[in-house]
């Protein structure tokens, strides 16, 4: 049964979900008259949902007349908003970290970001800032399934993509072997390995440095192993792109927030603190530095001149 809403403030609703509890897979159904939507706006429910792990699920309307009519009959069109409530159980951030927590079969590999709006278009725009077409070779570390890659080869002319030299790194060896059949160009190489000894993989210097949502492992000193990747494996007038994730993946959906531990709300400390650092370093390097995206933050930077 839809619980009534109609007319009421955004603060009222709010409250609602504040002050009630909900089961995974529970779906909650609010009554809105449609002037409510066009006044708050449907944005505004996504976010709601997000920030009580819901997923929003389709709209219901729930009376069909045209705006003329509602005028002329006097009354106003109704719909349904629907909420389904994810299981916050069910996410790979709480598995047992392994290298097959990333592997093929996890719920991680299930996972595809670059299907996220907010992460396709952000990623676009950090490849276009450090001038993609310019770059001949290519290091991604953390690669897993080739997303990021796949990514790459749909922005380019297959001319330009295979004219250029692609390494991905990842320590999982079943994403490994994926991504070699999702990539069986001449062009494009994918090695086990774990980023912490780099060095013994001898893969040289790359002009292109990619690292999305990997850097910050809690087996990594961050600003220790930046600082190796700038020194050891980037060329004189390299470029970089790395990703901070700013949210969550939980059943399945992408919620927006970084969350610390010890915090039962998001609290973007750390990534501000791991952002902070990258980019002074960088800009004492010469390099021109932006810092975008939402759901996942791109630092993205380019030598000047």
């Amino acid at each position: 049964m839809p619980i009534d809403f109609r007319a009421k403030k955004p603060s009222d609703i709010l409250e609602y979900f504040s002050t009630h509890v909900f089961e995974a897979d529970a779906i909650v159904e609010l009554k809105l008259l449609t002037s409510d939507i066009d006044t708050i706006g449907y944005k505004a429910f996504v976010d709601l949902a997000q920030l009580f792990y819901m997923k929003m699920l389709s709209p219901i309307s729930t009376c069909a007349v045209s705006a003329s009519e509602e005028v002329l009959l006097g009354c106003q069109n109704e719909i349904t908003l629907r909420f389904k409530k994810l299981n916050q159980a069910s996410s790979f951030h709480k598995a047992e970290k392994n290298s097959e927590t990333y592997g093929v079969g996890s719920e991680f590999f299930s996972i595809d970001k670059t299907a996220e709006f907010s992460f396709l278009y952000h990623y676009q725009k950090a490849l276009e800032f450090v001038n993609l077409k310019s770059r001949k070779r290519v290091l991604d570390l953390g690669i897993n399934k080739g997303d990021e890659f796949k990514v790459i080869e749909e922005m380019l002319s297959d001319e330009e993509f295979s004219s250029k030299e692609f390494v991905g790194v990842d320590y999982s060896q079943s994403a490994i072997e994926y991504a070699k059949k999702e990539f069986p160009h001449a062009n494009t190489e994918f090695v086990c390995g774990d980023i912490n000894r780099l060095q013994e993989l001898e893969l040289g210097r790359f002009d292109l440095l990619i690292s999305i949502g990997t850097l910050q492992s809690s087996s990594m000193n961050f600003n220790q192993t930046f600082m190796s990747l700038y020194q050891e494996h980037l060329e004189k007038d390299g470029a970089i792109i790395l990703g901070f994730p700013n949210c969550r993946w939980i059943d399945g959906e992408m919620i927006y927030g970084a969350k610390a531990p010890n915090y039962a709300f998001s609290e973007m400390s750390l990534v501000l603190k791991d952002i902070h650092f990258c980019k002074k370093y960088l800009q004492q390097k010469k390099y021109r530095v932006v810092i975008t995206g939402k759901d996942y933050l791109f630092l993205s930077a380019r030598k000047i001149g």
